[in-house]
């Protein structure tokens, strides 16, 4: 059942993945992941072999709170970019690689998983 909600959850990203690359703004080939669930290598391999791209960890589990710190820091005039506090301040600590053997058979698993909503879509009205 774990994996089950991993996977979802992995299924739900690839579908806003999809639509950036949908968007013209290419094919992502890296996605930098920080936080708890990042500790774990079942998660890091599910995702990156869902979203068929290079997944790395990077050096802080603030995300949010430490990309907000460094936009401030930007607008304080410490960096004059966004580029450069990432450049000055983010590390990649560790890299994980879609696993060929697993990228085909979830690739079949999303067709279905986008098959769900418009099948479940009258039964979610009413609920």
């Amino acid at each position: 059942m774990t994996r089950a909600v991993l996977e979802g959850v992995a299924f739900g990203l690839k579908d806003s993945f999809t639509l950036i690359e949908n968007a013209g703004l290419g094919q992502i080939k890296q996605v930098r992941a920080s936080g708890g669930g990042t500790k774990s290598a079942l998660w890091r391999q599910i995702l990156a072999s869902v979203l068929e791209a290079e997944l790395v960890t990077v050096n802080t589990t603030e995300g949010g709170a430490y990309g907000a710190a460094l936009l401030a820091g930007v607008g304080s005039g410490a960096w004059g970019s966004v580029a450069e506090a990432c450049s000055a301040c983010i590390k990649i600590t560790g890299s994980t690689q879609p696993a060929p053997s697993d990228i085909e058979a979830y690739r079949k698993s999303y067709a279905v998983y986008r098959e769900l909503y418009p099948a479940l879509k009258s039964s979610f009205e009413k609920m």
